[in-house]
């Protein structure tokens, strides 16, 4: 199995996402997903997640939480939650078409608007579950 370190970044009661670049070789082309990626040989899931999110977004937080390995397809994922302590605004988009807060209804509707493109893209495989897991566990 494939193994990635995914975040689960949260700000005022909003999670971020990121709209995944439109490559056919990636996981889940044009759809939204979290920030993270695969783990390089010898690293942890927090080293390759933090490493990630400095590639990805250009910021990383103090504390990671693991929450959840996810399973799907041939990839195992390690589910990390935080806080995100910066505005949207202070982010660096590096990686993907676009990002965005939103709220665990907009998730739960099953697609996202970007305001890059104008219109409403898919999740990726495997996101909901992984929400409503965390959704619970915070409740």
């Amino acid at each position: 199995a494939i193994e990635v370190a995914l975040a689960m970044l949260q700000r005022d009661g909003r999670w971020l996402m990121q709209l995944r670049d439109e490559i056919p070789s990636i996981v889940a082309p044009g759809c939204w997903g979290l920030f993270g990626g695969h783990l390089d040989p010898g690293e942890t899931p927090e080293q390759a997640l933090r490493r990630e999110l400095l590639e990805e977004i250009s910021w990383q937080p103090a504390a990671l939480e693991p929450v959840m390995v996810h399973h799907i397809h041939h990839r195992m994922a390690h589910v990390f939650l935080a806080e995100l302590s910066v505005p949207l605004e202070r982010l660096q988009l590096l990686e993907g078409q676009d990002m965005a807060l939103v709220s665990t209804e907009e998730l739960l509707a099953g697609s996202i608007w970007s305001t890059q493109l104008g219109i409403h893209r898919p999740l990726a495989d495997g996101l909901l579950e992984v929400m409503r897991h965390v959704s619970t566990r915070q409740a």
